[in-house]
């Protein structure tokens, strides 16, 4: 289960071809195609030397072959947002923008396996998550590059901290308190989506969902030791592994 979501969001469509190595080979080719269409309208979204009009006319264009999928055309309205929004005002406001630029992926794999809509809200959770994660892994590049702030406002305005914050080369105090209040929503959001593995018939897309929770997990915990504006932060491969088997020992022990 990730987000597809190039610069700031791109680890999310990055992911894609490691997760379909966790299904079962009959998915693997409507995931990668699924992947490879997000990709495409992602790249055009989050090119910095593009003018809005022209990235929405660009989207526009994919619109057509994306119609048979609903879940591809309500990614194509986080693209078409992502070209034209630059902010939001406040926590409802960006998991409004999550409901479409992450939440269909999860369906998605969900609709793709034969899964009921019982695990709809644990896996919008986890796919909610990640996207949010890849918002503040990226928060410094997303303003420098693109403009760009999902941070709520609100929230900015409240602790004190400065656009131009995002700008620095390490964490003010202020926008820390910004940062550390999006992961305090990510650990609820954690909550909601641990059930997963459990609710999903499919033993791969179990596993693979066990898994993306305890990685998600680790680099929430990350997160909230690192600094961000300071370097990117992500997981080192021993991480990963040790998030992997965490992830995996969980779902042999819940089957």
């Amino acid at each position: 289960m990730e987000p597809a979501t190039s610069q700031g969001k791109s680890e999310a469509t990055e992911n894609f071809p490691v997760a379909a190595r966790f299904l079962s080979r009959p998915h693997r080719a409507s995931v990668m195609a699924f992947y490879r269409a997000a990709r495409a309208a992602d790249d055009i979204a989050d090119d910095p030397d593009l003018p809005a009009d022209e990235k929405v006319a660009r989207l526009d264009a994919l619109a057509v072959e994306w119609l048979p999928s609903p879940h591809l055309a309500k990614l194509l309205q986080a693209f078409r947002q992502d070209a034209t929004k630059t902010r939001y005002r406040d926590w409802s406001d960006l998991m409004l923008y999550c409901r479409f630029s992450a939440v269909p992926v999860g369906r998605f794999l969900l609709d793709l396996h034969g899964e009921g809509r019982a695990a709809y809200p644990a896996a919008d959770a986890l796919c909610t998550v990640l996207q949010v994660l890849n918002h503040l892994q990226d928060c410094g590049d997303d303003y420098r590059m693109l403009d760009r702030v999902y941070l709520p406002t609100a929230w900015m305005n409240a602790e004190g901290a400065q656009l131009a914050d995002l700008g620095e080369g390490r964490t003010q105090p202020a926008l820390r308190r910004v940062l550390d209040r999006a992961l305090d929503r990510v650990d609820e959001l954690l909550v909601q989506a641990r059930p997963l593995s459990r609710q999903v018939a499919d033993r791969r897309l179990a596993l693979q969902a066990a898994i993306t929770v305890a990685v998600a997990e680790r680099l929430a915990q990350k997160l909230r030791r690192r600094d961000p504006l300071a370097s990117r932060v992500r997981l080192s491969k021993p991480g990963y592994a040790a998030a992997c088997a965490r992830g995996g020992l969980r779902w042999l022990l819940r089957r």
